[in-house]
């Protein structure tokens, strides 16, 4: 009977890690598909037909026809690409973090140690009930022991104490705890999986609030000698500094009683998908968009662009190339070698375009010289959407076309962003404000801020 009971919820534990991976990637308006090459194919058919449906319009224009069927019928195309290549991510995702050796280990797959396991065990329980004074003392005691055991034996090379250190700090007498590590980090892969720009950006694992980089501006200067020449002083660099702001990002996933009390309820794995999707959401707004105040400064959110090139610009502004359209996109795909050329040689190697889902239906509508569509879907598992070569990253926070509004940019942004993690997330259980159900208030201390203007372009809706 024992036996029964334990593969049974082996069975169940099983389904229901299924059943989150589904629930997370799943939406309802895109297309079920059973794999990514059956997808890879339907998008390249998907294509062809848009590109014989745009090429019908264009003509019926040249002679003088209504095209508000044919307007129809792209749109319509355009919507099942958007939802075909939404469907192709989400299987992405999946079949990677299926193949993924220790779903919930490190990304290595390496095995937590003995301390931090019975640390997680602790904290598990104490999730189900806190109320129980064994399971608070016996996750105070391993909070101790894992603080204890790394903080003396997990250092780096610089003598720093590891994360595990730092962070495994108990605030049990407030009604919280910190996440386990394990927990902590498959939320914050997670959160790169859905955060558009966690994606692209440099992120950095910081240990304090006050973190700052010291940003080289116009470089070391050179000169070319004689062998027997007199050398000269070259310039001395310009160091500007860069401090992201932080804020505290935070998810509040609500359970019920009842669920919690059901032993074959995957708790791990619930808090997990249900915090990381609210967190990464909203630190994909504060990205593109916040404006420094308790929360990152997005790259939209620094001084107002200008149209002034790198050469004489100040330092923490971008420079902006405009439509040519007082409140359209351009008419003509040049404006848009014009914001790749505008970006120097050196960033242009891992540079990418930033945009929304609706101005990516206008995008695919440019043909070059040669009458060939710029925009070309993604072909190959893993690899993006390009346009003009370069791929694209769907941000659905980029603002829509509109006068002086910044519909796309254009770069390398991991040159161009710096994203600043605080270690460690807590964790407060509140049973309390909502009979019947209970909060868990999961937060972390997030930060961003431009981090090399040079490295990032955008296209202003304007005439100049």
């Amino acid at each position: 009977m024992n036996t029964m009971t334990r593969d049974f919820a082996a069975f169940r534990s099983r389904l229901v890690l299924a059943g989150a991976l589904v629930a997370l990637y799943e939406r309802r308006d895109t297309p079920t598909l059973s794999s990514v090459a059956e997808a890879l194919d339907k998008i390249a058919g998907a294509f062809d037909e848009y590109k014989k449906t745009n090429d019908q319009r264009l003509e019926a224009i040249k002679a003088g026809k209504g095209t508000a069927d044919l307007d129809a019928k792209l749109a319509r195309i355009d919507q099942a690409i958007d939802g075909l290549n939404e469907a192709k991510s989400r299987l992405e995702k999946v079949e990677t973090k299926l193949a993924r050796p220790g779903v919930q280990g490190g990304a290595s797959g390496e095995r937590p140690s003995q301390e931090a396991e019975a640390y997680k065990s602790a904290f598990l329980h104490w999730v189900r009930n806190p109320g129980d004074p064994e399971r608070r003392t016996a996750l105070q005691l391993r909070a101790r022991e894992l603080r204890k055991v790394e903080a003396g034996a997990r250092r780096d090379d610089d003598g720093f104490e590891s994360r595990a250190a730092q962070t495994v700090t108990s605030t049990g007498s407030a009604g919280g705890f910190a996440l386990p590590e394990v927990i902590e980090r498959a939320i914050a892969r997670l959160s790169v999986d859905i955060s558009p720009i966690r994606q692209i950006a440099t992120v950095r694992t910081v240990g304090s609030p006050d973190y700052k980089e010291l940003f080289d501006v116009n470089g070391a200067a050179f000169e070319w000698v004689a062998e027997a020449g007199t050398r000269n002083q070259t310039n001395t660099p310009d160091l500007a500094e860069v401090a992201p702001t932080f804020g505290t990002a935070s998810a509040k996933p609500q359970a019920s009683e009842e669920s919690l009390d059901d032993l074959f309820f995957d708790v791990e794995n619930w808090l997990i998908s249900s915090a990381a999707e609210a967190i990464a959401q909203g630190e994909g707004t504060a990205f593109v968009s916040g404006n420094g105040t308790n929360k990152p400064t997005g790259f939209l959110s620094g001084p107002a662009p200008v149209s002034t090139v790198d050469a004489s610009r100040a330092f923490g502004t971008l420079q902006y190339i405009p439509s040519g359209q007082a409140a359209a996109m351009p008419t003509s795909a040049d404006v848009f070698y014009d914001v790749i050329y505008a970006l120097r040689a050196r960033y242009r190697a891992n540079a990418r375009w930033v945009t929304s889902k609706l101005i990516l239906a206008a995008m695919r509508k440019y043909k070059d010289s040669q009458n060939q569509y710029l925009w070309q879907p993604s072909l190959v598992a893993g690899q993006p959407d390009t346009f003009m070569g370069y791929g694209i990253t769907e941000a659905e926070d980029m603002p829509a076309v509109a006068a002086n509004a910044f519909p796309v940019a254009f770069g390398d942004f991991r040159e161009g962003y710096l994203i600043a993690d605080r270690v460690g997330m807590r964790m407060t259980r509140d049973e309390i404000t909502s009979p019947g159900f209970v909060k868990f208030y999961v937060r972390k201390r997030v930060g961003g801020k431009l981090r090399n203007t040079q490295a990032i372009k955008l296209l202003k809706i304007a005439t100049t």
